[in-house]
């Protein structure tokens, strides 16, 4: 097996507990296998999830995929995860 499936890259991170729910759950849907980081670690430290949604002292939850995952990953996320912004009607 080659080593670039062993490699690990992050391609999401955030606070949210919402968009962090969304962008696993599409993760999922497409087959994609993840691992979390610093998910269950938010609340241990510190006050908690304070300011941002996340533990200053941990950073964000980030999700990561296998490299050879990563670009379908991070396109896949790119439209899941972005607020969608109106045009400006004439």
């Amino acid at each position: 097996m080659p080593e670039d499936h062993l490699e690990l890259v992050t391609v999401f991170q955030g606070g949210n507990p919402a968009e962090v729910a969304v962008a696993k759950s599409v993760l999922q849907a497409a087959g994609i296998e993840f691992a979390t980081k610093n998910e269950n670690v938010q609340d241990l430290f510190g006050w908690g999830r304070f300011p941002r949604g996340n533990n200053l002292l941990m950073g964000p939850i980030e999700l990561q995929v296998r490299s050879c995952d990563a670009e379908d990953a991070t396109a896949l996320l790119a439209g899941a995860t972005e607020p969608e912004t109106e045009e400006p009607s004439d």
